[in-house]
């Protein structure tokens, strides 16, 4: 069994066979969850291609056991994602493409922060999911690096390096939710991810009008207060600091024409 520990502000174990997390003693978090191949087809460019059956693991709400009033009563939960090495048919490992359901204590589609911990990440991230997908984004991203999705954004998380697993954790808003069926009435994203000799190639989703998309790598989020330092020990030394992710309402001027 594979296994990496995570140097991440959180006592953690990834393992690869099978998929999951172990918790240090002070730490908490749920039995992960595994999506399956059957049940993201519905996302993927070929439906019916092969790949690993268990493609991810997600744990959501994982923390210290001293933290976790101080989350609630932010409204902020810490997930952590891991992704099997290999391809779905000829696309990378990725997860489905989504949008954040709004949050009824915010009103907002909330934003999510990532933090890459192992492997090389490309998060896609467009402006909307109707048929005019407005800006559209790939941000390449390695271990340490982060990356801020706005309110209301289309996006997935992509595995750049099919020979290795993809690991990473990101602060949600704790009334999360995941929208998929404008996603899926187009038939996925406006871009699909496919790897030609390991490398990722990017091809148009013909369900959209015709567009640009920019590859980008990730910048500092200044505006926003965030270090270099790993998200979550700057929640620690400042509880207040991600309060931009449950409250997005709170920092409104802040997303107006946002890049990320």
């Amino acid at each position: 069994m594979a296994e990496t520990v995570l140097p991440y502000g959180l006592a953690m174990v990834a393992h690869r066979d099978p998929l999951g997390f172990t918790y240090g003693e002070d730490v908490t978090g749920p039995m992960p969850e595994i999506r399956h191949l059957d049940q993201i087809r519905a996302s993927l460019r070929d439906p019916e291609c092969g790949g690993p059956e268990d493609v991810y693991a997600i744990a959501m709400d994982v923390a210290r056991l001293q933290d976790r009033d101080e989350l609630k009563k932010r409204m902020l939960l810490f997930g952590v994602v891991t992704y099997a090495a290999g391809k779905l048919g000829d696309e990378p490992i990725r997860s489905q493409g989504h949008v954040h359901r709004i949050s009824e204590h915010s009103g907002w589609s909330p934003p999510e922060l990532y933090e890459i911990w192992q492997g090389k990440a490309i998060i896609y991230m467009q402006e909307c999911v109707a048929d005019d997908p407005g800006r559209c984004f790939a941000v390449i991203a390695g271990p340490g690096e982060k990356v801020l999705v706005p309110p209301g954004w289309g996006h997935a998380t992509i595995s750049a390096d099919p020979s290795q697993p993809l690991t990473f954790g990101a602060w949600c808003d704790r009334e999360y939710g995941f929208e998929y069926e404008a996603v899926r009435a187009h038939k996925g994203l406006a871009w699909y991810p496919l790897l030609q000799d390991n490398q990722v190639i990017w091809q148009h989703n013909t369900h959209y009008m015709p567009g640009r998309l920019q590859a980008i790598t990730p910048r500092q989020y200044h505006e926003f207060g965030i270090t270099e330092a790993p998200i979550y020990q700057q929640f620690i030394d400042d509880p207040a600091r991600f309060q931009f992710i449950s409250r997005p309402d709170k920092t409104a001027a802040l997303w107006h024409n946002f890049h990320p």
